[in-house]
Formats: C-alpha cells, structure tokens, sequence
C-alpha cells in the first residue's frame, strides 16, 4: 500500500530548478531520474509509472523507485483516481483537490476553499475532516450524468 509523503512540498516553476535542488540537497541525478522528471514536467496532468516506462523506455520498477524518491524529497505527489492505479503529479505551493468521473475519467483538479462546504458537513456530521488529495471524490460527472438522465446519483457501475 502507497502513503502520501509526510515531506513539505517543494515546488519549481522549472525543470533545471528541481536538478538543482535535488544535486544540492546531495542527490545523485541518474539518466533515468532526469527523464522521469522531465516527463511530469512536460505533462498535462498526472500520469501513471506504467505510462511513464512506455514513452521514456525505462523499466518500470527504475520509474518507480525514481518517483518514490522524488515523492520522499517532496518533488512529486502520488493520487489514485477511482479504480485506477497510483498516478504521480509534481507537487505545488498550494494543495489540489480532485473530482472523477468513473464513466468517462474526466478529471477535474479543484482548490481546497471549493470543496470546503462539503468538508464542513462531513465534519459536522461524522467527525471527519476529509482531504481529497490522494483521494478524489468519485462519481458521475454533469455531462454523463445527463446523458443518461440520471442527474442526481447516477447509475452504480460497478
């Protein structure tokens, strides 16, 4: 099982700023370590391991331990989205939250005061105060949802 890093995030607005940090704080910067980091910073979203060893030709066990690293350092942040499996983002200043629809995988990546109502009320009434970091809410999206008329909870799909 993954645990979110405990680590502060360290965030970098460019590619040479995070090599920088990561050779200053005595890291050794491998072939592959550049490469995956590179490619979280070329991509739109997050992305899985798997994903990654695909279009970089790496072995997928090395991106793993590569992202593992950089999560522990506080350069990357792992979320699971539904059903599928870990995906792995560069972490930021500010917290992002995340929505998924389960029937087309529409992402929506949200700022912590927009889900804020919804947190209070789950706190008010079950003593919990959720973060959806790692987590994403999951459910049927507006536009699926409407296609099949079922606005309000959508059909179960598992």
């Amino acid at each position: 099982m993954t645990v979110p890093a405990d680590s502060a995030p360290q965030a970098f607005d460019h590619l040479e700023d995070a090599i920088r940090s990561l050779r200053d704080s005595g890291l050794r910067l491998s072939t592959a370590r550049r490469l995956v980091l590179g490619a979280l910073f070329a991509a739109d979203g997050p992305v899985s391991a798997a994903h990654l060893g695909r279009t970089l030709s790496l072995d997928e066990s090395s991106v793993y331990r590569n992202l593992e690293l950089l999560e522990h350092r506080g350069l990357v942040r792992h979320l699971h989205l539904g059903h599928s499996p870990g995906l792995y983002v560069l972490a930021s200043g500010d917290d992002v939250e995340y929505l998924y629809c389960e029937r087309c995988a529409r992402v929506t990546a949200v700022t912590p005061d927009r889900l804020d109502p919804i947190r209070e009320q789950i706190n008010r009434q079950f003593g919990y105060t959720p973060r959806f970091t790692h987590f994403a809410i999951v459910g049927i999206c507006r536009s699926c949802a409407g296609a099949t008329g079922d606005v309000k909870r959508g059909p179960h799909t598992h």
